[in-house]
């Protein structure tokens, strides 16, 4: 069995993987050499993209995937398994390390932290026949990659973008989140998204920082002054249109509990990473596939029912796009294309404090 230290080397590497506006919904405890405690949480109580704490999962499931590649450069496999009793808002993952001979670092170890959100549009230049073909399998057994690539399909795609954003600009619920999850005036955030790596030009940046500061503001410009229009535009429709292709990750059997959302969060891990080692960049695009749940399962989304048949009628986008079984399996949409790398990005708390949080969180659960 691997000894602490060679813990803390996994760890360290691992906690860069993804997740929804860079929360890291999880905190480590190393049990004894070989075994690692991942504390996980979710947002749902206070973020509206959390639809029943999915999001959190998936990201649960993409860190437990980043730490077997990380364990691989330390000749170690790793094995995970849900710790039985936990509830779904604050889940333990009991992760098993162990020394196997002769294995091979995994070839997606190189990307762990080189791999970036490109929210910028990027070049048009179509993929490879050698790209997609490693993207299609990146995921693993029981998905399917569909590619939207075409000029048309680029623009389909824009406009069911453009409709989503109005509902995610235009929503109440959502207006502290947006507040919260950006570092203003940053290029590098620990905990939240800078403000360099939104994807808006400064001057629209100064606006949005000064709009945002109440919902007043933000419902008044949004009424009266088309207060969603540039940010639409240089958020999702010159984005969605400047990329490669928007690939959309199905999976064969629809999730249906904690661990299926987990294993789905491994699979997106492995299609962002393969993404990155063969020179490309992605954004997610998850918020489409998050009101698709909710409008799937007959939720509302806001109080306001106007915003609510919006999410409806995405929901019917989706199903014209993607057929109703796509529509069914769908648990993951991005773009990728070809770009400079970001000189902006989120960074990640220190593991320090990633551990000792759950310590903390341990004891006050026990009191």
């Amino acid at each position: 069995m691997p000894d602490r230290e060679t813990l803390v080397r996994i760890l360290d590497l691992a906690r860069w993987a993804p997740s929804g506006d860079n929360t890291q919904p999880w905190r480590f405890k190393i049990i004894d050499d070989g075994r690692v405690a991942v504390h996980g949480f979710d947002t749902r109580d206070h973020v509206i993209y959390d639809f029943d704490g999915h999001a959190s999962h998936i990201a649960h499931g993409a860190l437990l995937e980043t730490i077997r590649i990380a364990a691989s450069g330390f000749g170690c496999t790793s094995a995970w398994k849900l710790r039985p009793g936990c509830p779904d808002t604050a889940p333990i993952y009991d992760v098993f390390v162990r020394e196997e001979a002769n294995l091979g670092a995994d070839p997606l170890l190189a990307y762990i932290q080189t791999r970036v959100v490109q929210r910028r549009p990027m070049r048009t230049t179509p993929l490879t026949s050698m790209q997609k073909q490693v993207l299609t399998t990146a995921p693993g057994e029981g998905y399917e990659v569909r590619f939207f690539e075409s000029a048309a399909d680029r623009w389909a795609m824009a406009k069911l973008l453009w409709e989503n954003a109005y509902v995610r600009l235009t929503c109440p619920e959502a207006f502290q989140v947006h507040r919260e999850v950006i570092e203003w005036g940053a290029r590098f955030s620990r905990d939240r998204i800078p403000e360099q790596a939104v994807g808006v030009d400064p001057l629209t940046g100064k606006l949005m920082r000064w709009v945002m500061k109440s919902w007043g503001r933000v419902d008044f410009f949004n009424r009266y002054l088309f207060g969603t229009i540039v940010p639409r535009i240089q958020l999702d429709l010159l984005p969605a249109l400047g990329c490669a292709a928007h690939l959309v990750l199905h999976a064969a059997r629809p999730p249906s509990d904690l661990a299926d959302y987990a294993r789905v969060g491994g699979a997106i891990q492995r299609l962002w990473l393969t993404a990155a080692s063969v020179g490309l960049h992605l954004q997610p695009e998850m918020t489409p596939v998050i009101f698709n749940w909710y409008a799937r399962a007959g939720r509302s989304v806001s109080v306001l029912e106007g915003l609510n048949r919006r999410v409806g009628s995405l929901a019917g986008q989706i199903g014209k796009l993607m057929g109703p079984a796509g529509s069914a399996g769908l648990v993951f949409i991005c773009r990728v294309g070809v770009s400079d790398t970001p000189i902006s990005r989120s960074t990640r708390k220190d593991l320090d404090e990633l551990t000792a949080q759950a310590w903390q969180t341990e004891k006050s659960n026990s009191v």
